[in-house]
């Protein structure tokens, strides 16, 4: 039998890491999901029905060595894992890529594809009937909402409403933020910065109700639907024996230069659950899957974990709409600010399904 790597969690970095090792290893993908959610394109899924089937591909279309476990971890240690239902999977190597939640719609928060889909069509014809929308959350989620909701309706008036003085926050430059909020100005949406709401609004998120709310410097706000479009938190799975110091009390796992979860040689973790001091974004996931895949290669030939992650430049594309926004991107004199043209070309056109059709061998993927 071959050496068996098991992954929880089938998110970007999770499906990226089964992917790479499936030729070579018996690869045990565990998620509670029913499919691999893109989560890139949800906003422009919450608008657009078509965009919403384009956004779930189905597991068994990743492996093929390999095999899919649905279920939810429940404890992880030196020697594998054991699930809510009480079964174990036991594994040379195990891979914690857990990720992390973040509030509707930027992500589904449920299990079934099918139960995802009809909650976004429910949530679709909510928005269409609001004529005001508020987005709590002036980060790249409220802006790309922004520019979703703008490009879909036009006529509807947007508000984005963060008590940071600015948008975006992070170690931008300036020209990136005069970009986006030029863009944001010229479709309409209104940017209310610098005070946060005194209460949050009485009604529901996604929810057609109109309502009023101040903010602390006083300003009203009227609006017929409200977003949280902030709060990212870890999707925490219990480490059990040694590996028990290496959980934060936030949630997040502290690892090595090698992805190695604290005080262990044999498991790993990746993407967003990592106590990494880096964006919390689907390329950061990734790049951890290139690096975590060498380790374990390396070590299952008994040679050292010899490739090490190093957190890259503060970089972020950020479209609004499929034709607009921008981006700021390493350089070869440092971080450049891409115009909306090419923030589409890279991102904004397809929200990068294609990459994730190759990724599951799937020319037109499926919501199965």
């Amino acid at each position: 039998m071959g050496t068996t790597v098991a992954i929880i969690g089938g998110g970007y970095g999770g499906a990226a890491l089964a992917k790479a090792l499936d030729p070579d290893f018996e690869v045990v993908l565990i998620d509670p999901k029913d499919s691999f959610e893109h989560a890139v394109a949800a906003l422009r899924g919450l608008v657009s029905a078509p965009w919403a089937e384009r956004m779930y591909y189905g597991f068994d279309r990743l492996l093929t060595r390999g095999r899919f476990v649905r279920g939810r971890a429940a404890s992880v240690d030196e020697d594998g894992v054991t699930l809510a239902d009480g079964s174990r999977i036991e594994a040379d190597f195990t891979v914690l890529a857990s990720g992390s939640s973040y509030p509707y719609p930027a992500k589904s928060g449920v299990d079934d594809t099918a139960e995802a889909l009809l909650r976004q069509a429910d949530t679709r014809d909510q928005l269409a009937l609001a004529q005001r929308v508020l987005l709590i959350g002036g980060g790249p989620v409220g802006l790309e909402f922004a520019g979703e909701i703008a490009e879909q309706w036009p006529d509807k008036r947007v508000t984005v409403l963060d008590s940071a003085e600015d948008i975006l926050g992070g170690q931008f430059l300036p020209g990136l933020r005069t970009a986006l909020r030029e863009q944001l100005d010229a479709l309409g949406v209104q940017l209310v910065l610098g005070s946060p709401l005194i209460e949050l609004p009485p009604t529901e998120p996604g929810r057609y109700a109109p309502f009023s709310a101040f903010t602390e410097a006083g300003d009203l706000l009227a609006a017929d639907i409200w977003f949280r479009c902030h709060g990212v938190r870890p999707n925490s799975v219990a480490l059990a024996g040694a590996l028990a110091g290496a959980a934060r009390p936030d949630g997040f796992v502290e690892v090595d230069d090698r992805l190695r979860i604290r005080g262990s040689a044999r498991v790993f973790a990746i993407g967003d659950i990592t106590a990494l001091p880096e964006p919390k974004r689907s390329k950061a996931a990734t790049d951890h899957a290139v690096v975590a895949a060498a380790n374990i290669r390396a070590l299952a030939a008994g040679r050292p974990a010899d490739t090490a992650h190093r957190p890259g430049p503060a970089a972020i594309i950020v479209p609004l709409g499929s034709t607009g926004g921008a981006s700021q991107v390493p350089g070869p004199d440092g971080p450049v600010v891409l115009d909306a043209a090419a923030t589409a070309q890279y991102k904004g056109g397809d929200l990068l399904t294609g990459r994730y059709q190759e990724l599951f061998s799937a020319g037109v993927p499926t919501a199965s």
